[in-house]
């Protein structure tokens, strides 16, 4: 922290914050409204890296994986009008997703706010409803303490994005540099105090329950509370599920470990959610692909909701004891107070549910009859050469179903994918940043044929950085999950959802990256095993079975008890 004061530019004074709250790695493109800024980087280029991605959209992502994997505030940057606009999609996804970002976006001139100057935008109105905060900073003198703020907001509580947008005339302008990290905010308070006593309720109705039956989401990875979930499992004996998001927070082979609910969730979770006689949900918030139809969502059981966001206390569901504060303080509270317990006999439920399903979907995902490749033995074969080690970053479509079902997760922060945008493009970029944020581990990104035509120019960034990332392209020349739909619930009128796709060897190969295409089952365990075995950025393409459905599914609109099979 500087207290000395030194006369310096508002862009200089920039870069200087970002690297007073430890941020050494932005993403980002430049233009007009952000060459000051830039002009400052190239200056610090040996303390502060700057990544050039091929789209601002790309930047946002990267900077999302990046935080993701490492824990630490994303960092992009990207100039004003089209610039800044192509970094909302990213902002709303992180907004959803609570990924901390701070991202800065270059303005016109002060003077020149209003008049529908070259490439102005009023990026302020537009990203409101997707940050978690914003500031338009017009003298340089107040760039200090808004970076400070945005850095503390963004990481504080539940995190989420914020946005700086620096008109030119205050990057250039002069100030006396001075930084002061920001300790807290009026009337912002990121950490409610808990309440002991609704501690002490939970813990009441956990030692009570017959059927307790535990749903745990990010939050748990977010307040690094992964040890004090385990804690809990382990003494109080209750079945555990996961949420998309809160996938890695508890390895996949952990006995209490009962799989996934949700729309593409396992089966037992799904039927046994209007089975227990308790819901213990942990920094979660009951989305609607994990609930299905509300008026049918455990309406037999008991709620109780441990999250730091009051407001998603009954947002959704009626809690019967809501505990309000970090995950890691709260589970630590109420593990002195939980009984040790089996729940033996109910957990068998689980276990029965699942014999049905592996014999119904499971076995023939990882064990195929049919000639085409599945997109389960694909990342079966993944999961074999990593030992379930490698960080996990996949799309959006039902390739991402498939990943988050099939893969393996030893360690915590190891699932990096758009959950609540659901945004299809996110995972190359994505794959790029979680490998900068965790150069130690080995990343690998499953894409679908559609979601990697919308960010494969990212390739380049990939060519320039050296980023050792391993893509895997599940191709079945189809937008799958559409289809899957069209097949379900339109008669197999498939509109709009055939991919005439180009030749993706040649397109890797063009950005020097190493290219495998696989058509036949006897060649898929090799390829994989060359493509770890890797140093460097590694290209697979797998042709997969046109009509490969992801299963069990719960029907838009239907309860969760209505999970099929097929």
């Amino acid at each position: 922290m500087s207290t000395k004061t030194e006369r310096i530019i508002g862009a200089e004074a920039v870069v200087r914050a970002l690297l007073e709250e430890g941020a050494d790695l932005a993403y980002g493109y430049p233009g007009g409204a952000i060459m000051p800024i830039y002009d400052e980087l190239y200056k610090y280029q040996d303390k502060l890296q700057h990544v050039l991605t091929r789209h601002e959209q790309g930047a946002i992502h990267a900077a999302q994986g990046f935080a993701r994997v490492s824990g630490k505030v994303g960092v992009c940057l990207a100039t004003s009008g089209p610039g800044a606009t192509n970094l909302v999609t990213g902002i709303a996804d992180a907004q959803i997703d609570s990924t901390p970002l701070v991202c800065i976006t270059g303005q016109v001139a002060s003077h020149l706010l209003g008049t529908d100057a070259f490439q102005e935008t009023d990026v302020i109105s537009i990203s409101a409803p997707v940050t978690k905060w914003n500031i338009q900073v017009t003298k340089s003198q107040d760039i200090p303490a808004a970076i400070a703020k945005a850095f503390y907001i963004a990481k504080s509580g539940r995190p989420g994005p914020v946005l700086i947008d620096i008109t030119k005339d205050a990057q250039l302008g002069e100030l006396d540099y001075a930084y002061e990290k920001c300790t807290g905010v009026r009337s912002y308070k990121p950490i409610p105090e808990t309440n002991i006593e609704k501690v002490k309720e939970a813990a009441t109705l956990i030692n009570a329950a017959k059927k307790p039956f535990i749903v745990f989401g990010q939050g748990v990875i977010l307040g690094e509370a992964e040890a004090e979930l385990k804690a809990l499992i382990e003494k109080s004996g209750i079945p555990s599920a996961w949420t998309v998001l809160g996938l890695s927070a508890l390895p996949t082979d952990h006995p209490l470990n009962v799989g996934m609910v949700g729309m593409h969730g396992h089966y037992g979770p799904n039927k046994l959610t209007n089975e227990c006689d308790l819901l213990i949900a942990i920094g979660m918030r009951f989305d609607d692909r994990v609930t299905g139809t509300l008026d049918t969502y455990a309406k037999q059981a008991k709620v109780i909701h441990f999250d730091i966001d009051p407001a998603e206390i009954d947002k959704n569901v009626k809690t019967d004891v809501a505990v309000i504060g970090n995950a890691k303080d709260t589970l630590a509270k109420i593990v002195p107070f939980i009984n040790d317990a089996k729940h033996e006999a109910w957990h068998n439920e689980f276990k029965e549910y699942r014999k049905i399903e592996d014999e119904a979907v499971i076995i023939p995902q990882l064990e195929p009859t049919k000639e085409g490749l599945t997109m389960g033995e694909v990342i079966n074969q993944v999961n074999k050469e990593t030992n379930g080690d490698a960080v996990i970053v996949s799309d959006v479509g039902q390739h991402q179903m498939f990943t988050v079902r099939y893969a393996d997760f030893t360690t915590t922060r190891s699932n990096v994918t758009s959950g609540g945008l659901g945004t299809m493009g996110f995972a190359l970029p994505a794959a790029i940043g979680a490998k900068m944020g965790a150069p130690e581990r080995e990343v690998v990104a499953y894409i679908g044929d559609g979601g990697y035509q919308m960010t494969c120019q990212e390739l380049g960034t990939i060519l320039q950085t050296g980023a050792a990332v391993k893509i895997v392209v599940l191709n079945n020349e189809f937008l799958g999950m559409v289809r899957q739909w069209q097949q379900l619930f339109f008669d197999k009128r498939y509109a709009s959802t055939v991919m005439t796709n180009p030749d993706f060897i040649k397109l890797a190969e063009a950005y020097d990256i190493k290219a495998t295409k696989v058509v036949k089952r006897e060649d898929l365990a090799g390829a994989v095993k060359e493509m770890i075995a890797s140093k460097e950025s590694y290209f697979l393409e797998v042709m997969i079975e046109k009509e490969d459905n992801v299963f069990p599914m719960v029907p838009t609109g239907a309860s969760v008890s209505d999970v099929r099979l097929s």
